[in-house]
């Protein structure tokens, strides 16, 4: 059982900053897959940064604007998130794949409110 909890949401002006916080319940050496996604009311949940293999990929929509890191010691990946605009709005949500078959894990959500 992995347990992910995100935090850091809120509300910002457009072109403003936040940072979005995934923390884990083990260690993260041991998560095959580390990810954030993003939901709206009516559509399908979104990717917005991945990583696995030490590799971290970004949706077109973020990319240059959205950076994803991790702090081993405290068990925790992040999101930076900058130069936001009012499309960013969402609930983010952690995501966490383990072992083999894998197993699939979400945190849920933390909302972000960008408004001009």
């Amino acid at each position: 059982q992995v347990q992910l909890v995100e935090s850091g949401g809120g509300l910002v002006q457009a072109g403003g900053s936040l940072r979005l916080s995934c923390t884990t319940s083990r260690s993260i050496f041991s998560i095959n897959y580390m990810g954030w996604y993003r939901q709206t009311p009516g559509k399908q949940r979104e990717l917005v940064a991945v990583t696995r293999d030490s590799i971290t990929n970004y949706a077109l929509s973020v990319k240059g604007r959205f950076t994803l890191s991790r702090d081993n010691t405290k068990n925790t990946v992040y999101l930076q998130m900058n130069s936001l605009k009012p499309e960013d709005t969402a609930v983010y949500y952690c995501n966490a794949k383990v072992g083999w078959p894998e197993t699939e894990y979400w945190g849920q959500g933390t909302q972000v409110t960008v408004f001009s």
